[in-house]
């Protein structure tokens, strides 16, 4: 979207939303020297955000504290496993299913993050735990070797067999019926 058009639409809306401002800061940063219209349009808006004809609504900090939650029971379980055993686990790819499977707390102050802590560890640390575990065994489950097969040869056969390794590396609970 051009500057002018984004100042056309914050003048109609009356706000310039953060996405707006940073596509205007994206587009002076990226351009080499700007045209006499853009120059007008931001100072249209400039003149607008001064006299309160257009409102710049401010950015909104938040988090997930469940991202907090997850995170902690996944590398206190983690460094136990590892401690017993010859495992090597992704704690991020465990968090990220975990967290796919869990329902996000999202707070915008401090009080609004103890709350939704206090709130998860009541209600949902059990859950939290049920997913953490399952995330481990899928982690678990999954070759060792970072190596993704590579599609060499172009030959019919051939490309059906690789085909066939790779996703019997990325299923290999798959059974065929």
């Amino acid at each position: 979207m051009s500057i002018e058009k984004i100042v056309e639409q914050a003048l109609q809306d009356g706000y310039l939303t953060p996405t707006m401002e940073a596509e205007v800061g994206r587009i002076c940063d990226n351009a080499s020297e700007l045209s006499i219209e853009e120059y007008m349009a931001l100072d249209r808006l400039m003149g607008a955000l001064l006299t309160g004809e257009v409102v710049a609504v401010p950015r909104k900090q938040f988090i997930n504290v469940m991202e907090e939650l997850v995170l902690t029971e996944a590398i206190a379980r983690v460094a136990e496993i590892e401690a017993t055993s010859e495992s090597s686990l992704d704690v991020g790819d465990i968090a990220a299913y975990a967290l796919n499977r869990l329902p996000p707390l999202y707070a915008t102050t401090e009080e609004g993050a103890n709350y939704q802590r206090i709130r998860a560890k009541a209600d949902l640390q059990e859950l939290i735990s049920q997913q953490v575990t399952e995330a481990i065994g899928r982690n678990l489950d999954q070759p060792n070797d970072n190596k993704t097969p590579v599609l060499a040869k172009n030959t019919g056969n051939e490309v059906l067999r690789q085909v066939s390794t790779l996703l019997q590396v990325y299923a290999p609970s798959f059974e065929q019926k």
